[in-house]
């Protein structure tokens, strides 16, 4: 029950943010932050879980994710994070976020 609370909880936060927004935003750090912050910040749920199963678990802070692997995750949804569709984020700007992602790690902050 608390994990489809959660991913209700996420879809709402992602419609509304869709919803606010008329402009997608111009980079992968400016998407980052108004798309995926919520949930993997540092005291984010999703770091949380994370933290559970890997060492380094916030998102800004991780080496051992590549382009792919990202969008997969976030299209298909992994673990207790939901599959996050087209309409709430574009194919552009979701590959926008995973090249931010895995820039060297003193250019993502």
């Amino acid at each position: 029950m608390k994990t489809l609370v959660s991913s209700l909880m996420v879809a709402l936060v992602f419609a509304a943010s869709a919803a606010h927004s008329q402009e997608p935003a111009s980079n992968g750090k400016a998407l980052y932050k108004e798309k995926c912050v919520m949930c993997h910040d540092k005291t984010g749920m999703g770091t949380g879980i994370l933290s559970r199963r890997v060492k380094v678990a916030e998102l800004l802070l991780r080496t051992d994710l590549n382009s792919a692997y990202i969008t997969a995750a976030a299209r298909s949804g992994i673990g207790n994070m939901p599959a996050i569709p087209r309409g709430e984020v574009s194919d552009r700007d979701l590959q926008a976020i995973a090249d931010y992602l895995t820039q060297p790690l003193e250019t993502r902050k």
